[in-house]
């Protein structure tokens, strides 16, 4: 449901692993920044928190890119159906 009304809304596979590869470099800018401001424990709990962000992008991914391929299977098959007079 969430991952049709996320494909609805025109989010495609491909934006969410452009995210996930994105919170992946924002997750060293992040732990480099807040090692050199704050120390050690605060710049690696920023890191692990932002590196989190990464896995849920890529499993999103799959499910949009899995939505998206049954879409075009079943608009084929639709397709083939109807040329075929069924």
């Amino acid at each position: 449901m969430i991952v049709r009304k996320l494909h609805d809304a025109g989010v495609k596979s491909e934006h969410a692993y452009l995210a996930a590869t994105a919170s992946i470099g924002l997750s060293l800018v992040s732990w480099l920044t807040s090692h050199r401001a704050e120390d050690l424990e605060r710049a690696d709990r920023w890191g692990i928190f932002v590196g989190e962000w990464a896995p849920t992008f890529f499993a999103l991914g799959l499910a949009l890119a899995n939505y998206e391929a049954e879409e075009q299977s079943t608009a084929a098959s639709g397709i083939d159906r109807h040329f075929a007079g069924v």
